[in-house]
């Protein structure tokens, strides 16, 4: 009903079209072009520099039928900013996430990165990469794309659709985001080249790091062309601060049963005690000092080869090969208790296997906590600690093939399309931990509100090898892979001068699947040669911004312990059999899609009226294969369920140019945006608590306790209606002022149900995981991922200005400013987006020199979010102000030298849990100084 309603609203809006356009006989007017005195100017003023490269995008915005924001390079190798996201936050309604300052990924128009849509070359494309913490989804498996795998230099411009076109793919729900590597046939005939090279260095590092870029183009008279481009850097980063793992509740009788076992709190007042007892107060879990430092490696290479063997016709061949890899070593000192509860601040007498230091518990010297119960201070005699080094190694590679092929027939008649196929990997060989433990005093203070943290060491030496001995070591490794094929055809149609027809058709496969492989120290078999041992021989003592302690060395201690990493039994025989594999499954989508859209530009009531309108179908279907694990990550079966879904898409956008320089544009359309991965994923899991259960007698597959779960691939996609309108006005070569307002209502959300009672046969679930169950046994308790009813508002606004400030004096002329202003609503199921934030850049630019400054704003915003006070399912990030400068001066025209400074105020990222924003984590990771020579040739 709702597609129809649309249509038949859009069909309305045609009617109005109607007359004015068929009595038309030749649309051309002067309000089709940029301006009728841009046009008559006796001499034409040429732009450079910053200010073109916002002319350019200017002009694409202005020209186009859907509302989109773009960033062009302002010349071959020389993408604005040194990563593609830093560069996307700049434009309204983008906002962004930062690993070790570098920007990630992206959250566009009130929706999160799940709902973010990226093409590469006109070819949809995932790429994850690994983030150093857990709590930023650290080895992620989802629809979202991590801008940081790519070098900027590989790109020639960037584009931002906003509103959707039957024309477009279905899919990015938030918007889609294009990413264009440069086309021979982009320069003019004969040779051109760029070559970038840059050194930098960051504050908290002192490293060198090179960045170098080239390019280089021949174009034979627009017949045949070849451009090739390389990109490489090495980087090293860190990120320092203060975290915890969220908190911990010990009950009455926990904290009753660790008294009995020692723990002293002799010296707290008889209130502070009741309390401690009471079980009511929660703890900081970790209390936890750390830095995640990492060594990257980028390389990028692309390729374009394009032919035009008849006057009409154009083939284009990219090729793009990116690698991103990173050596991971993070070290951490925190709570580490190994007989109390949790990873809190105290412990009781740990048993014989540890040294004497260690067979004495905490004594808790003061507490503080606020009025919801959450212990802000602690100061305890008696900590045990763990000293984690935790090493890692995650290799990132894509690769993309795609031919494209545009043919004009006739003045009339367009056929294009293209076929394509990408490939990204993601593999950490290994990822080891090196744990080793401390006896000593903490004071932890997180402020009166919870929001800040201090620790004190008070009375030991945090580098001394004598207060640590040895732990155990635990060996991991992760692998994920993703694949793409997809064939595009289209054909357009002149009706007239003012109608145009588009139609076509679209093929999408996409699959992914992957494993993670745990084998810790339980299983093995370092605990029972390292624990307790001494660490004299295997330290070195670490140091960064909040403090120094003792770490690991893995190369000595793989020596003194003959250990090594590994996934089965050591050589001499310690460890048992790898028990936790997780993850494992592989789900494919399959996607026909056709589409019909007509195009028109005409006019209403004497004003140029353009636009298009237009219907989407498609039928996805969707497989997945995952394990069925039980106890002890004990794999029992393989699920194999499979899911289908259709329907059609409208769409309508409209632009009236009130004046040759004031646009309105108006867009209704619906658009989708189908569900994450791992709610797809058949992996799940399926347990018997009944024991004593025999499926040998009557009625025995009724009363054996089953309880079982998998992921759903017949989940429907997310939807949405949404109205788009804004004004623009143009004005000068660069100037542009703006103020839109949208609003979406989004269905389809994805919630979890369990069903009670139901056979084996309707689960999904294969009976065989269960011995001795078969397809009628009852499944006491079943859950799973579904679709969940209801709608969800989300409204926002953007506000943007940009111009050349001409209007001064000299030579305050060349001064020009870009800026622009984005608020969203939405409702708290909606999540990863910012209610408010802003951008703004200030720059001077002449012919020899100029500089520039940018500041980026985003308010708080939150990751998860939960009704109750204390849950850490509420977690979030604080608001945070980024700013970056840039400046050139050009030697001659063809040599230029620049200097670029990222994160200038070395801003804290701040991640927070629950209502009251306690600290989760804390950290920043300096101010980068980048310094480079340019040639153009």
């Amino acid at each position: 009903m709702k597609n129809m309603l649309m249509t038949g609203a859009a069909a309305g809006a045609l009617l109005l079209i109607a007359a004015p356009s068929f009595a038309q006989t030749d649309t051309t007017t002067s309000s089709q072009t940029e301006s009728s005195a841009t046009e008559t100017a006796p001499v034409e003023v040429v732009i450079t520099g910053f200010r073109k490269s916002l002319s350019d995008a200017r002009r694409l915005k202005r020209s186009s039928n859907i509302q989109i924001d773009a960033i062009v390079a302002e010349d071959m190798a020389k993408f604005p900013e040194l990563n593609l996201a830093e560069s996307l936050q700049r434009l309204p309604g983008v906002q962004i996430t930062r690993e070790a300052g570098e920007g990630r990924r992206i959250s566009l128009r009130g929706l999160g990165p799940d709902f973010a849509r990226v093409q590469l070359n006109g070819m949809e494309v995932l790429g994850n990469v690994d983030s150093a913490q857990d709590s930023r989804g650290q080895r992620s498996r989802d629809r979202a794309f991590d801008f940081n795998i790519f070098a900027s230099e590989l790109f020639s411009r960037v584009e931002v659709e906003k509103t959707f076109e039957a024309a477009q793919k279905e899919g990015g729900m938030g918007g889609t985001v294009g990413l264009y590597t440069g086309k021979p046939f982009d320069y003019k005939p004969g040779s051109k080249g760029a070559l970038s090279v840059k050194i930098g260095t960051n504050e908290y590092t002192q490293d060198v790091q090179p960045r170098i870029a080239a390019l280089y183009s021949y174009n034979w008279d627009n017949r045949f062309g070849i451009a090739v481009s390389a990109a490489y850097s090495t980087r090293e980063t860190t990120e320092q601060g203060h975290n915890t793992y969220n908190y911990e509740q010990p009950s009455a009788g926990k904290m009753a049963e660790l008294v009995a076992k020692g723990l002293n709190i002799s010296k707290l007042t008889t209130a502070q005690q009741a309390k401690f007892l009471s079980g009511d107060l929660y703890f900081a879990d970790g209390n936890r000092i750390s830095s995640w430092n990492s060594d990257q490696e980028r390389l990028g290479l692309t390729a374009a080869v394009q032919w035009r063997p008849i006057e009409n016709m154009l083939l284009t061949l990219d090729v793009l090969h990116g690698e991103y890899t990173t050596e991971r070593s993070e070290v951490h000192l925190a709570t580490r208790p190994l007989a109390s509860s949790g990873s809190v601040a105290f412990d009781t007498p740990a048993s014989t296997v540890w040294p004497t230091s260690f067979q004495t518990a905490s004594v808790i010297n003061n507490l503080r906590w606020d009025s919801s119960n959450y212990v802000t201070m602690t100061d305890v005699t008696g900590t045990t600690f763990g000293s984690e080094h935790r090493r890692s190694l995650n290799e990132n590679r894509f690769d993309q093939i795609a031919l494209t092929g545009k043919w004009n027939l006739s003045d009339r008649l367009t056929l294009e399309g293209h076929i394509g196929y990408e490939k990204s990997t993601y593999e950490t060989p290994y990822d080891d931990k090196l744990y080793m433990r401390a006896r000593g005093n903490l004071i932890a203070d997180y402020g009166s509100d919870g929001r800040s943290a201090s620790f004190q060491y008070p009375g030991w030496d945090t580098t001394d090898a004598d207060n640590y001995v040895m732990d155990s070591f635990y060996y991991r490794g992760f692998n994920n892979q993703s694949e793409l094929r997809e064939a595009e055809f289209n054909a357009s149609y002149a009706l007239s001068n003012v109608w145009t027809l588009r139609a076509g058709v679209a093929y999408h496969r996409f699959s992914q699947g992957g494993i993670d492989k745990f084998y810790d120290d339980n299983v093995n078999g370092t605990r029972t040669k390292t624990r307790g041992t001494s660490v004299a021989d295997i330290t070195s003592v670490y140091t960064n911004e909040f403090g120094s302690w003792l770490i690991g060395d893995y190369d000595k201690a793989f020596a003194k312990y003959n250990e090594y990493h590994r996934f089965g039994p050591n050589k001499d025989g310690t460890g048992g059999a790898l028990q936790d594999i997780e993850n494992v499954y592989d789900t494919t989508e399959s996607t026909i899609s056709e589409f019909v859209q007509a195009d028109w530009d005409s006019e209403l009531f004497g004003k140029r009226f353009r636009g298009n309108i237009g219907l989407r179908g498609y039928q996805t279907d969707t497989r997945s294969v995952g394990w069925i694990q039980g106890d002890s990550y004990a794999y029992l079966g393989t699920a194999d369920v499979e899911g289908s879904y259709s329907g059609v898409l409208p769409a309508l956008n409209t632009v009236l140019e009130m004046t040759p320089d004031v646009l309105v544009r108006f867009s209704a359309t619906q658009n989708l945006n189908r569900p994450g991965l791992g709610s797809m994923a058949a992996k799940g899991s399926a347990f018997q608590s009944n024991d004593d259960c025999d499926f040998s007698k009557p009625d025995a597959e009724n009363n054996c306790e089953i309880s079982a779960s998998r992921g759903n691939p017949d989940l429907k996609p997310y939807k949405d209606d949404t109205l788009d309108l804004s004004v623009e006005y143009y004005f000068g070569k660069t100037g542009l002022v703006s103020a839109g307002v949208f609003q979406k209502k989004i269905t389809n959300f994805i919630g979890s149900q369990t069903l009670e009672n139901i056979p084996f046969s309707e689960t999904g679930v294969p009976s065989g995981t269960i011995p001795g169950a078969n397809e009628n046994t009852i499944v006491d308790e079943f859950s799973m991922p579904v679709n969940i009813s209801g709608t969800k508002t989300l409204t926002g606004f953007e506000l943007v200005a940009q111009g050349q400030l001409t209007f001064l004096p000299a030579p305050f002329d060349n001064l020009g400013v870009v800026a622009n202003y984005t608020s969203v609503d939405a409702p708290i199921e909606i999540t990863g987006i910012s209610k408010t934030s802003y951008n703004a850049t200030v720059y001077y630019e002449t012919e020899v020199w100029g500089a520039r400054a940018s500041l980026s704003h985003r308010s708080k915003w939150y990751s998860g979010r939960s009704s109750e006070v204390m849950s850490a399912s509420t977690r979030g990030f604080q608001e945070s102000t980024y700013i970056d400068a840039a400046a050139f001066y050009n030697i001659n025209p063809k040599l230029q030298l620049s200097l670029n400074a990222i994160n200038l105020t070395n801003q804290k990222d701040t991640q927070f849990w629950g209502q009251n924003e306690y600290l989760y984590n804390q950290n920043q990771s300096g101010t980068t100084y980048m310094f480079g020579l340019a040639y153009k040739f």
